[in-house]
């Protein structure tokens, strides 16, 4: 006689997410209480790529994102018998999520600050062909369209980099993340009406760099 396995709890967490699926915080109840790997799995699913935009664009470097990524689920592995019923698994993921990329820049500051040193110098030399400025100096609308775009991003990229760790980790969180400024606020541990401030002087800086460039 073959004997049926039963699936709970919430059986197991309606079969994995089901049609409409079950909210994160239940899952992650549901593992702790079962330690079910299918449960953590899930979770990581819902995430990954999204969670790992953030550390990428965070960071700037896919290798240091994914490791960070890894070590983020290791803490939720690790902390989630902390996690309160009150609160959101999303904010608290990107919280622990940000600690580790903080970790991650200090553990790998001296490189990026030697990094970011010779682009420096590479740029006041006097072959500045490569500059964003440049590009829009000598406008070739058909061929240069890509390239101009390109540019472009690559001039955001690196120019939210450049911005103070507070401003560019709020920004990152609600224009690139599209967290609402309540739950970056949870995320950062700040009133709602800092992580507003933050994110409007990150916006006033940036517009202020490119119009330098312009």
């Amino acid at each position: 006689m073959i004997e049926t396995r039963m699936d709970s709890p919430s059986a197991l967490a309606t079969r994995l997410a089901g049609p409409r699926g079950v909210t994160d915080e239940r899952l992650l109840f549901d593992y702790r209480s079962t330690g079910d790997p299918r449960l953590f799995a899930e979770l990581v699913r819902r995430y990954e790529r999204e969670l790992f935009g953030y550390l990428r664009r965070f960071l700037g470097d896919a290798t240091l994102a994914e490791d960070t990524f890894q070590l983020t689920f290791l803490q939720v592995h690790l902390k989630c018998g902390q996690f309160q019923p009150s609160r959101k698994f999303r904010p608290w993921l990107y919280t622990i999520a940000t600690n580790q990329a903080i970790d991650a820049q200090r553990r790998n500051r001296r490189h990026r600050m030697a990094s970011l040193d010779v682009d420096r110098r590479g740029r006041t030399g006097s072959d500045d062909s490569g500059r964003l400025s440049d590009v829009l100096a000598r406008p070739e609308p058909d061929s240069m369209t890509q390239l101009e775009r390109d540019e472009e991003r690559d001039w955001v990229q690196k120019a939210v980099a450049d911005l103070p760790n507070g401003l560019r980790t709020a920004l990152t969180l609600v224009y690139f993340q599209s967290l609402r400024y309540r739950e970056a606020a949870e995320v950062l541990s700040i009133p709602v009406g800092t992580v507003k401030s933050r994110v409007h002087l990150a916006i006033l800086r940036l517009g202020e760099a490119w119009a330098q460039c312009g």
